[in-house]
């Protein structure tokens, strides 16, 4: 039995698992199809797309619904939730109030009133809830943090990270990504993952925030779509084409557009760490940089292995004069065959499963996912006022107490230490 009182996947039998949203992420959900552990079995979209999709992806067994709630009849063990991210919450939530585990795509929400409904509910029903961070799961991230665990560059006192996006036309301005209304900003949709990876890595969570940003190329761009066109039907992978250079020939943007493809923000982290994080829509590169310095070193990552891409997460902990490319230590990271963002969304996925159906901790964390859609939301609201500093309101401490106390996954030694 679950947490919530109903069976999940008893010894020898299949999780029974349910999809809400079968779009550009649904790809996920298929990697739920494990013989002997779980099947998707259900799926609800109120698109005709959606529906035809969840027939190809899941096979012709599986119960198609218009609403998800109408998938309570069908005997659910666990959810995926993978709509638009501003319809993240009334699904969960429902599914929560049932007793039945959920998985949230990142970010859990576009506000911090949803994200803290989320863990209010969770911890009244002890349902299980968990957040799509799949960064967490990345080969290069883990690395560099079993890097800082061991001491390699002492005790963390700064990050700074870098995001070049440089499919940011096509990924978020050509569809709902590029309205506030459906995301907040890309500082949240966007940064929540980079965040959520800064907070992991520093041992902390973001307290104070100032940041700038602004609209600095496809604002300008007439080219935009016919408003009204039924944007649901239209997926990424419908219009991306990558030789379509500079970023201002792109053709069909979507008809609004209210957010920033260019941002700048400074954290301060509640241990005392200090942060950066520059994210830009329009560079010719697509890779994120992270650079740690300690009191005894540095560490910096080249390529970040996603997708296939090399990786190599470079050391420097003895002074000498000048740049070194060599670095004291150079650590090259293999990344594993096939699978997306280095093998991390399986693991993730796999990760899901096993908690959904047996509880206990995790990689990921809600109470880390719902700071960093915090601290995403009070940058945004910080840029959008020229600079002015904004506190990063803290969660209930009843909520903190339970997550740490039924989910999270413990710290190493040298961690704990670190923190202290």
């Amino acid at each position: 039995m679950g947490d919530h009182g109903r069976p999940t996947g008893s010894e020898g039998s299949e999780l029974r698992v349910g999809v809400v949203g079968v779009g550009q992420r649904a790809h996920l959900a298929t990697l739920a199809n494990r013989p002997g552990v779980a099947r998707v079995v259900s799926c609800a979209d109120p698109s005709p797309r959606g529906q035809d999709d969840a027939g190809h992806l899941f096979g012709a067994d599986v119960a198609i619904h218009e609403r998800y709630e109408e998938m309570l009849d069908d005997r659910l063990d666990a959810v995926f939730v993978l709509t638009p991210d501003h319809l993240h919450t009334h699904p969960a939530l429902f599914f929560l109030d049932a007793g039945i585990p959920v998985f949230v795509e990142k970010p859990l929400a576009i506000t911090v009133a949803d994200c803290d409904a989320l863990l209010t509910a969770a911890f009244r029903s002890r349902t299980r809830l968990y957040v799509g961070h799949n960064l967490r799961h990345l080969p290069m991230l883990r690395r560099m943090r079993e890097l800082i665990d061991t001491g390699a560059i002492g005790t963390v006192r700064s990050i700074w990270c870098r995001h070049f996006v440089g499919h940011g036309g096509d990924f978020y301005f050509k569809d709902w990504h590029a309205e506030r209304a459906h995301t907040n900003g890309l500082l949240l949709q966007k940064g929540a993952h980079d965040l959520d990876v800064i907070h992991w890595l520093a041992g902390g969570y973001t307290r104070d925030v100032v940041a700038q940003g602004t609209l600095a190329v496809y604002g300008d761009n007439p080219r935009r779509g016919t408003p009204g066109a039924a944007p649901e039907r239209r997926r990424m992978p419908d219009w991306f084409d990558p030789d379509v250079w500079p970023p201002s020939a792109l053709r069909d943007l979507n008809p609004v557009i209210d957010i920033e493809d260019l941002s700048m923000m400074l954290g301060r982290l509640d241990n005392g760490v200090l942060t950066s994080y520059q994210q830009c829509h329009f560079t010719p590169d697509y890779w994120r940089n992270y650079t740690v310095i300690g009191d005894e070193g540095r560490l910096e990552n080249f390529g970040d292995g996603i997708d296939g891409d090399p990786a190599t997460i470079k050391v420097w902990n003895r002074r000498r004069s000048g740049y070194r490319q060599d670095a004291d230590l150079s650590l090259p990271i293999p990344s594993p065959d096939g699978g997306l963002h280095g093998g991390a969304d399986r693991a993730l996925v796999d990760e899901f499963l096993r908690f959904a159906s047996a509880g206990g901790p995790t990689e990921t964390s809600p109470v880390a996912a719902r700071e960093a859609v915090a601290c995403a939301a009070a940058a945004t609201a910080s840029l959008r006022t020229n600079g002015t500093p904004v506190a990063v309101p803290e969660p209930a401490p009843e909520l903190v107490h339970y997550f740490d106390n039924h989910q999270t996954a413990p710290a190493p030694a040298a961690d704990s230490a670190r923190q202290a």
